[in-house]
């Protein structure tokens, strides 16, 4: 029989997962919608189904194990608490819930953690005991491993470098404060930051006849690569503001490298090059040149369900 676990990544639209061996090879991977049900219970009931049926399916593996990565989810208690972007609303014990249909070790954190778990165990952080994963998607998450144990702090939220304050007074956050890390240095924070230089600029872009919600990180990429200079001048903003607050992260736990993963990272050397510039410019001299800034390991990869079935094999392994 070949040993197994279920990563599970809940996200506000769809819940993917896949059953995943030791090796990190997904076996199996298959989606459901998020938020169609009524309440969390219903939907947990129709996701342990479709679980049990697809294990079914498969006689020749053994559960150990799930793992499971969602917004705002607090491992030391195995909730999810107060996710903007779910429709269940305050504390949900989400592990107790999933327990009355399987009997195997349950363990839940939020994504960005998950990712890092998955960045060491089948990433490139594999050997590394002190790394930062940044998660640049829609917003930003951040997951930080310290001497091989990934930072969860004393109530299970450390780690936040996304709603650390980048501008004091400046752009309105979803979280209810202003100038969060995130609204610039995100999806949505480049998005942003093209239209604020398109008003400020007369240049020619071809992002001028592209609409706020018709723009994605990816347009900008293309445009960046077609030479496009208010594109290159926006990843240049986005890259000065991520590297000047990640040389505050390096003091606090002074990591080997620093791995950047989601769709913003796409952009490669058009994001990468002015956050290592920004990083060293703003690093104390005692970390300077000692940082790697480099792109996930599991870019190839479903992430979000490795990084949680990673995380499942991490506990079965404590």
């Amino acid at each position: 029989m070949k040993e197994v676990v279920i990563g599970i990544d809940i996200g506000g639209t769809n819940t993917k997962y896949g059953i995943v061996d030791r090796k990190g090879n997904c076996i199996y991977e298959k989606s459901i919608c998020t938020n169609s049900k009524n309440g969390v219970e219903e939907y947990v009931r129709e996701l342990t189904e479709t679980l049990k049926k697809d294990l079914s399916t498969r006689p020749e593996v053994t559960l150990k194990g799930i793992g499971i990565g969602a917004p705002n989810g607090n491992h030391h208690k195995g909730t999810i608490e107060n996710a903007a972007n779910l429709k269940w609303k305050g504390i949900i014990p989400f592990v107790e819930i999933m327990k009355k249909y399987f009997d195997v070790n349950i363990v839940l954190t939020n994504d960005a953690n998950a990712a890092a778990i998955g960045e060491m165990i089948f990433g490139g952080a594999k050997g590394m005991r002190d790394f930062i994963v940044i998660t640049l998607g829609t917003g930003l998450g951040s997951g930080i491993v310290a001497n091989g144990e990934l930072v969860y702090g004393h109530d299970g939220f450390a780690g936040e470098i996304g709603h650390t304050i980048v501008r004091h007074n400046g752009r309105q956050c979803g979280c209810g404060r202003q100038g969060c890390l995130e609204t610039y240095v995100s999806a949505t924070g480049i998005k942003r930051s093209v239209y604020k230089l398109l008003a400020d600029s007369l240049d020619d872009s071809i992002l001028r006849s592209v609409s706020f919600n018709e723009l994605s990180a990816d347009m900008i990429t293309e445009a960046a690569k077609g030479g496009d200079r208010i594109a290159i001048s926006a990843f240049e903003y986005t890259g000065s503001l991520l590297g000047q607050k990640l040389a505050d992260s390096v003091a606090h736990t002074s990591p080997e490298a620093i791995f950047l993963l989601g769709g913003l990272a796409k952009a490669g050397d058009f994001i990468l090059e002015p956050t290592r510039k920004h990083l060293e410019l703003n690093l104390l001299s005692i970390y300077k040149n000692k940082i790697k800034i480099l792109l996930s390991g599991l870019t190839e990869l479903n992430a979000a369900v490795m990084g949680a079935s990673a995380l499942a094999w991490k506990e079965l392994e404590k």
